[in-house]
């Protein structure tokens, strides 16, 4: 592919930490979420794993890792953290938090700091394609990496 690799915040991140990974850049499409980006890099929509910005009833942010064809239950993930609500940002307002623009939020490198909820089944899969910090590009890595260097607490907490 003759088009250069962006050099994100997040892919500064994963050289900072010695962390592997392959990347891959694919046509973006508005609002088309997990299912485009598998479909354009011929992989299982379950092992793309979507970036959420969330916050608690006290607007304090946190981060969810969950497989792109699963959504999260804001429920189960509030009972876990012991608040009321947890509730999606607005796009605005997770750009805020994480530096990058939603469609293109990766979970490394981001302006705030916010702790990280990983969905444990993700723990099962070799190698995951997560967002690398741009619309339209996603970094190829190993779960094990992603789940040490974020320190993202495991939680089951996908809706069935």
């Amino acid at each position: 592919m003759s088009e250069k690799m962006p050099v994100t915040t997040a892919i500064r991140f994963l050289r900072q930490h010695k962390i592997s990974f392959g990347e891959h850049l694919y046509a973006y499409e508005e609002k088309g979420g997990t299912a485009v980006s598998a479909r354009e890099l011929g992989v299982d929509e379950h092992i793309v794993i979507k970036t959420l910005i969330m916050e608690d009833e006290k607007k304090q942010p946190l981060i969810v890792l969950m497989h792109g064809d699963k959504e999260v239950s804001t429920k189960n993930l509030a009972r876990h953290l012991g608040c009321k609500t947890i509730t999606p940002c607005t796009p605005e307002v997770a750009n805020k938090h994480s530096g990058y623009l939603v469609g293109g939020t990766s979970p490394f490198g981001t302006k705030k700091t916010m702790p990280v909820y990983m969905q444990d089944s993700i723990m099962q899969l070799d190698t995951i394609y997560i967002n690398g910090g741009k619309r339209g590009f996603l970094v190829s890595v190993s779960a094990q990496a992603v789940q040490a260097s974020l320190q993202a607490t495991l939680l089951d907490i996908a809706t069935a």
